[in-house]
């Protein structure tokens, strides 16, 4: 069974996690795992928070000599502006004026009324995007896992505000991270972030689109057997979890629903003897199971709610209609949004891998692999010999 944990405030002396379930003796590299941090702090139209964070993982359990032991991995994250902020959020005697103003979109109403807290800082600093961080760290040991059994997966950047980059069909030769917005098409960046400089001049905030590509998955990841189980339920469920998303789509997405069958299903023909597909409409996934082709998803993010032009609310405290909180934020974090995106379906992936494959060890999971890819070759191999 693989299941994660996080903890920790925006604000907090730290983020911790916990994976729990991976297999022994995988190798990690730690630089690339902080280089996933990094680009999570990145990207046109991030805050002041970003340049004073330099989020790098600690181990503190679960792995010795670089590779994973098979018991739970433990790691945590520092947050830095702990030490500015140590008399507000201090575990122990944290204590300050409280925020009344709740943020429209934000978790700030709904969450006091919840939990019955007067100071809305007891909800907003756990409901902040802060957060993802140790998201993105968990999920990049977790691509390690999925990159040993040939599993990796990609994203860009496609729309900001209003402005609408091309769809990308050739992924082979596209190096979004030469990008500040992660866009693959230039000129549609340099849109971008005119849209992102034009919303912080108004005190504006901006959503926008990204997507992801999962290549390498087998055919057979996933069930129909459950509700439950289903692979695209499973994916968009965990990318539902990220606190801007508002939509997921899988493959064609919303545009089937404009689409006679004809021109919404994804054929098949003999080519050498080999089954291929004429087309990916169904975005890598059929029947709640992945089908051998590349899984691709489109998520909608919505704007930052902390605008600095701040929209109209109440003041819980006084019964009586006030501005909303600001409190330090962004403009537009779509790029950031799209590693965090990675991330939810890099730790979404590994349980249905590891149902399907299993393993103790790396390397018996590998070896699971490999009978499985043999005995699916040879059930093809007699039904062609028609015995």
């Amino acid at each position: 069974m693989f299941r994660y944990l996080t903890a920790g405030e925006s604000h907090g002396p730290a983020l911790v996690g916990i994976l729990d379930g991976l297999p022994a003796h995988i190798r990690l590299d730690v630089q690339e795992i902080n280089e996933t941090l990094a680009r999570r702090q990145g990207g046109y139209g991030r805050g002041g928070r970003m340049k004073i964070e330099r989020d790098e993982i600690e181990f503190l359990a679960g792995v010795r000599g670089s590779e994973t032991l098979g018991s739970p991995i433990a790691v945590i994250v520092r947050n830095l502006d702990f030490e500015n902020v140590r008399a507000l959020m201090d575990p122990l005697t944290g204590s300050g004026k409280p925020l009344t103003n709740p943020r429209p979109g934000h978790a700030d109403y709904a969450g006091a009324l919840k939990y019955r807290h007067r100071d809305l800082r007891n909800v907003l600093e756990r409901a902040s995007a802060r957060e993802t961080t140790m998201r993105v760290g968990l999920g990049a040991i977790c691509a390690q896992f999925l990159a040993a059994l040939g599993i990796t997966t990609r994203s860009y950047v496609h729309r900001i505000g209003d402005v609408a980059a091309p769809d990308l069909d050739d992924w082979s030769q596209v190096d979004v991270e030469a990008s500040d917005v992660r866009c693959p098409d230039s000129a549609t960046a340099e849109a971008m972030i005119a849209a992102i400089d034009a919303a912080k001049a108004a005190g504006d905030t901006l959503g926008g689109q990204f997507i992801i590509r999962v290549d390498g998955l087998p055919t057979g990841v996933g069930s129909n057997r459950q509700p439950d189980t289903r692979l695209d339920g499973v994916l968009a469920g965990a990318l539902m979890g990220m606190q801007t998303v508002k939509a997921v789509e899988v493959g064609l997405g919303a545009d089937v629903a404009s689409k006679p069958g004809s021109l919404a299903h994804d054929t098949f023909a003999l080519h050498d003897g080999n089954v291929e597909r004429g087309s990916n409409r169904a975005g890598g996934i059929e029947g709640g199971m992945s089908n051998g082709q590349a899984i691709t998803l489109r998520v909608s993010v919505k704007p930052i709610p902390t605008l600095m032009k701040a929209l109209p609310s109440v003041n819980l405290h006084e019964g009586q209609d006030a501005p909303a909180t600001i409190v330090r934020s962004d403009v537009c974090v779509v790029p950031a949004a799209a590693i965090v995106g990675e991330a939810m379906v890099r730790l979404a992936l590994v349980a249905p891998v590891l149902e399907k494959y299993g393993g103790d060890s790396i390397e018996e999971t590998l070896d699971n692999v490999q009978r499985a890819n043999t005995a699916a070759a040879a059930l093809f191999a007699t039904h062609q010999e028609g015995v």
